[in-house]
């Protein structure tokens, strides 16, 4: 094992323009939190309405980085849901738009979104159908 530090990445540091509090709007409503648990990692707390069910959840999000290895070079998340559900995901802030991969980078199901003032506006995309359009406006 290494004791050696790295500086938070850029890709990382782009996510900051989630901390805070969001609106959800669209087939899934409700609340999600963003915020820096410390410089490595984002926690976001979940608090939705999907089609009936209610989905409360946190997830972690951040660089994997394994005993003795540097930092992952994507941004991997792991959601910890309140049904016992954990689900995998890939994020990226490329200028104004925002990805969340399913999974694993170029997954067929994706949320992408754009960012215009304090809101966020996209869709999920499944493979086979069944996405939905949402808007995160910020809250606080």
């Amino acid at each position: 094992m290494t004791d050696q530090t790295y500086p938070p990445t850029e890709g990382l540091r782009r996510l900051d323009r989630l901390v805070g509090t969001w609106k959800v709007s669209g087939r899934a409503a409700g609340t999600v939190t963003y915020e820096w648990l410390n410089d490595y990692f984002l926690l976001q707390r979940v608090d939705l309405e999907h089609d009936g069910h209610l989905i409360k959840g946190i997830e972690i999000i951040g660089h994997s980085r394994p005993f003795g290895e540097g930092p992952s070079a994507d941004i991997h998340s792991r959601y910890y849901g309140g049904d016992g559900s954990t689900l995998d995901y890939v994020y990226e802030i490329e200028g104004d738009t925002l990805t969340i991969w399913g999974g694993e980078r170029g997954s067929p199901a994706y949320y992408r979104g754009t960012f215009d003032g304090d809101s966020v506006t996209g869709a999920w995309v499944y493979p086979g159908g069944g996405g939905y359009e949402s808007t995160m406006t910020r809250a606080s």
